[in-house]
C-alpha cells in the first residue's frame, strides 16, 4: 500500500518536482563533500616540506613525462607509477596490506622519495644516449635499478644496471626485484658489499630479518683486532670493501651514480672526485646532514658540477639537538660529460 501510495503521489507534478528537487539536493551535497575532501588533499599537499625544493629544470614535468598509464594491479605486488612491481615483504612498515594496488603520481611524495630525488632520477635516464649506464651505492630491494631501468627501457634505451649493497637479505631483494620486473641477467649486476674509494674491509651489522632496517651503516677502518672482535660477536658480517673504479667500469660514461650510504657520502665524493669527473654524468645523493650538505657543495661547485636540484635535509628541533628526520637529495649534472 505504501509503495502504491507514494507512486500515486509522485504523478503529481508539484509533488515530483518537491522529489527531483530534494535528490539534485541530495547529488549537491555528496558532490561538495568530495570536492571538500579533494580541498583538504590539496592543502595538505601543499604545505608539504617536499614542495620545499630548487631545480634548473620543471621536475614534476618530468616525473609526469615517465608515468605509465591505464597500469593493471598485479596481485601480490605493489606496482608504482612507472609500472614497477614491488614485493611488500620488502619493506612491510610500508607496503603492508597494500599488494594488489596501483600507486599513483610521487608529488609531492610517496613512501619511498619525494619529488627531487624522483626528477633527478628521471632526469639521468632523458639526459642518456641511447644506453643508459647506471650503479647504485646501497641499494637495498634495487629501487633506483629498477625504477631508473624500467624508465629508461620504456624510453627505449638498452640498460646496464650495477648496485652494491651490504644485507645479504637485501641483495636477495634485490635479484627478486630485478627479475620480476623483468630485466635480463646480462642487463644487471648486484655486489654484495661495500662501495668506497679504494679497496679494503668493511664491517656489516647483521639484522635478524631483511626488511627489517634500512638505515645500517657500515664500519670502515677497524684494525684486524677489531675486525676479529666483531666476527667472534656474531653480530657483524666482514665484507669487501669494493673500489668504485670497479663498479662504475670503463665501458663509458656512467649515466647516474646513485648514492645513499648512510652517511659517507661526502667522503666517497671526497675521495673519488676525478673518478667521479672524468666517467660521471649525473650524481644523485641522499644527504644525512647538514655538514655532509656544505661538504658536498663545497667540493662539488669546486670541480665544475652543476647542481641542478636540491632539497635539503629536513630537521627535528625539538630535541638537545637538531636530528635529521627525513634525508636531503641532491643532484648534480657534469657539464663536462
Amino acid at each position: 500500500m505504501r509503495k502504491v501510495l507514494k507512486s500515486v503521489a509522485l504523478s503529481v507534478p508539484q509533488v515530483r518536482r518537491l522529489q527531483d528537487d530534494r535528490l539534485r539536493l541530495y547529488g549537491e551535497v555528496e558532490r561538495l563533500g568530495q570536492e571538500n575532501d579533494r580541498l583538504r588533499e590539496r592543502l595538505w599537499e601543499e604545505q608539504s616540506p617536499f614542495y620545499h625544493y630548487r631545480s634548473t629544470f620543471d621536475a614534476e614535468a618530468v616525473i609526469r613525462r615517465h608515468a605509465v598509464p591505464d597500469l593493471v594491479p598485479t596481485p601480490g605486488f605493489v606496482t608504482n607509477f612507472l609500472g614497477v612491481r614491488i614485493d611488500p615483504a620488502f619493506v612491510p612498515d610500508a607496503l603492508a596490506g597494500k599488494a594488489g594496488t596501483v600507486e599513483p603520481i610521487p608529488i609531492p611524495a610517496n613512501w619511498h622519495a619525494d619529488i627531487a630525488e624522483w626528477a633527478a632520477a628521471l632526469r639521468a635516464v632523458e639526459l642518456a644516449g641511447d644506453t643508459f649506464r647506471m650503479v647504485e651505492l646501497g641499494c637495498g630491494w634495487g629501487c633506483w635499478m629498477n625504477n631508473a631501468g624500467a624508465a629508461a627501457r620504456r624510453a627505449g634505451k638498452a640498460v646496464h644496471l650495477t648496485g652494491i649493497e651490504g644485507d645479504p637479505g637485501h641483495v636477495a631483494f634485490a635479484h627478486a626485484a630485478l627479475a620480476t620486473n623483468g630485466f635480463r641477467a646480462d642487463e644487471v649486476h648486484v655486489v654484495h658489499g661495500i662501495a668506497g674509494p679504494a679497496r679494503g674491509t668493511a664491517l656489516w651489522p647483521r639484522q635478524s630479518e631483511p626488511g627489517g632496517a634500512w638505515d645500517l651503516a657500515p664500519v670502515l677502518g677497524a684494525s684486524a683486532a677489531e675486525v676479529a672482535e666483531a666476527e667472534a660477536t656474531g653480530a657483524y658480517d666482514v665484507l669487501d670493501v669494493v673500489g668504485l673504479d670497479e663498479l662504475v667500469g670503463d665501458v663509458g660514461p656512467l649515466d647516474l651514480l646513485h648514492v645513499d650510504i648512510q652517511g659517507g657520502e661526502a667522503d666517497l665524493v671526497d675521495g673519488c672526485a676525478a673518478l667521479l669527473a672524468e666517467r660521471v654524468r649525473y650524481l644523485l645523493i641522499g644527504t644525512h646532514s647538514r655538514p655532509i650538505e656544505g661538504r658536498l657543495h663545497a667540493r662539488l661547485v669546486g670541480d665544475g658540477w652543476r647542481l641542478e636540484i636540491e632539497r635539503p635535509a629536513i630537521l627535528a628541533l625539538d630535541r638537545d639537538q637538531p636530528a635529521v628526520l627525513i634525508d636531503g637529495v641532491q643532484g648534480w649534472r657534469n657539464p663536462v660529460r
